[in-house]
């Protein structure tokens, strides 16, 4: 079985990207592949709703790596009370064939305050694509204070929300697959 994650983030020291990180490790088993989709490292054109995008050979990538996942994992930061532009501009490449059937986990990285609106409009997203979404999810406010100076979490009832959110994510997938 294989678990993709995704992140929504450019910058170059992500903090979506460093809790996808520490939420695969989580899920490390002999059983299962991780596959983490680093958008920093693709070449995505914008959506311009073309099925073929032949100029970007990316795409192609990212929906091969998206469609081999039966599970995923979607992380972004919250711009503006939503999702990243990157994060929807991938996910808008993607086809309803890409995504059905996957059980996805949700996680918010916020500057400020405890949002869920980045999270509700995956979730509004996620399901029009017809996946399975977790009804758990990890927002994780002050995402600039999380982090030790040697880049681990600081509060350990956050990392274990991490851990219970990765492995819900995995037996659902079984679950779901074995029928």
């Amino acid at each position: 079985m294989e678990i993709a994650a995704l992140g929504g983030s450019l910058r170059p020291s992500s903090f979506a990207y460093q809790i996808l990180n520490l939420a695969l490790k989580k899920i490390e088993n002999k059983d299962i592949k991780t596959d983490l989709i680093d958008l920093r490292h693709l070449h995505l054109p914008f959506c311009s709703g073309a099925t073929n995008y032949p100029d970007y050979p990316d795409v192609a990538l990212l929906r091969q790596r998206i469609q081999a996942a039966k599970g995923l994992l979607i992380a972004t930061p919250e711009y503006h009370g939503s999702l990243s532009g990157v994060l929807k501009n991938a996910i808008d490449l993607l086809e309803e064939e890409h995504m059905a059937g996957k059980v996805v986990g949700l996680i918010a990285v916020t500057g400020g305050v405890h949002s869920t609106n980045a999270l509700n409009t995956l979730r509004v997203i996620c399901r029009q694509m017809h996946c399975w979404v977790l009804p758990e999810q990890v927002v994780i406010p002050q995402i600039e204070e999380s982090f030790d100076e040697q880049g681990k979490l600081k509060d350990f009832h956050l990392e274990k929300r991490i851990e219970e959110l990765a492995t819900h994510l995995v037996q659902a997938t079984r679950q779901l697959k074995q029928g």
